[in-house]
């Protein structure tokens, strides 16, 4: 499916820059004026004018978005891992057995090549071991004090300080203009529960996720849920469309992501009917932020940017589209 903006919307985006032009607030600040930004706002202007061809009614704005890479850093490895490798460091008093198995023996002894070479299954053991075995409130109560104090060994920031400015100014765009946005995340869905209504303005009940496993159970009289050391659902490549049309119902008008992972979640929303937006961003900045695509080992971005660009797709360049990328940034 080419792109809508491409194919149709050269009207729309004549105009707009008209009216930029005139003195109306720009809805991007932290953009460039580049391609990139100019389909965003051409797409959004389209949908919701009343006398456009393309108006497409409230209840069918969604917008969803990919966390990791894409509304927040993910290198130099996923910061659900960071929170998992603090906890281990946290458990291992309880746990000597952990200083002769990997991938624990790796996290005790900051051998972080030993860790990443258990694989997927060594790093599942670490989410087990951690995410695992205690109540909601006690995972939400030990994961919301990481956030309030763990911070990030490049830039000393807090994770949740470590989002993206311009996509928090497309996120209020696209809800001031009538959408409903959601995170459809392969990240754990209670993690990113905790904070993002407050950084993203995006309530509990809009997030995605992967998830384990939990129970009900009464513990002293009282009802509690448990979590087990079991997969539910890895909201992940072709599990993002299920999780969307399971936790959603509508197929997004919009949807953005940043690596292969993201692939079927923009291909699931490029094949709607009517109009629809497919970013896609490009991590070019190694300066400010880091600059990776198909070698990395995390936020692998292929296939996706080859199907992007021959199905025109937007694809954010990080280096070029954005003037700031943190929003720390601008205080300085």
């Amino acid at each position: 499916m080419k792109s809508f903006i491409k194919g149709n919307l050269l009207a729309f985006l004549v105009v707009f820059a008209l009216n930029l032009q005139a003195g109306d607030q720009d809805p991007l600040p932290s953009w460039h004026e580049s391609d990139s930004k100019s389909q965003i706002i051409a797409f959004v202007e389209a949908v919701t004018s009343n006398d456009s061809p393309y108006f497409v009614p409230e209840a069918e704005r969604i917008a969803t978005f990919d966390n990791d890479g894409n509304l927040w850093s993910e290198q130099p490895m996923y910061f659900q891992l960071f929170y998992a490798i603090d906890k281990v460091k946290e458990m291992a008093p309880d746990h000597p057995e952990w200083r002769e198995e990997q991938p624990f023996k790796g996290v005790l002894e900051g051998d972080m090549n030993a860790v990443m070479a258990s694989g997927e299954a060594g790093l599942l053991q670490l989410m087990m071991a951690t995410h695992a075995g205690m109540t909601t409130a006690e995972f939400n109560a030990s994961a919301a004090k990481w956030l309030k104090t763990a911070k990030h060994p490049r830039f000393n920031r807090l994770y949740t300080e470590m989002v993206y400015q311009p996509m928090l100014e497309v996120l209020q765009y696209l809800r001031d203009s009538g959408f409903k946005t959601y995170i459809v995340s392969g990240g754990g869905i209670d993690l990113v529960r905790l904070f993002s209504e407050e950084v993203y303005g995006i309530p509990p009940e809009q997030v995605v996720g992967s998830q384990i496993k939990k129970r009900f159970e009464l513990r002293d009289g009282e009802p509690v849920i448990v979590r087990e050391p079991k997969i539910f659902f890895i909201d992940d490549k072709a599990g993002k469309p299920v999780g969307i049309d399971n936790h959603i119902g509508r197929r997004p008008l919009a949807a953005s992501g940043n690596s292969d992972g993201d692939l079927q979640m923009l291909q699931w929303t490029a094949a709607g009917e009517g109009p629809r937006l497919m970013l896609l961003l490009h991590h070019t900045d190694g300066e400010r932020e880091w600059a990776y695509d198909s070698e990395s080992h995390i936020g692998r971005l292929d296939t996706a940017l080859e199907q992007a660009r021959e199905l025109d797709w937007v694809v954010i360049d990080m280096a070029k589209d954005w003037k700031v990328i943190y929003p720390f940034q601008l205080e300085d």
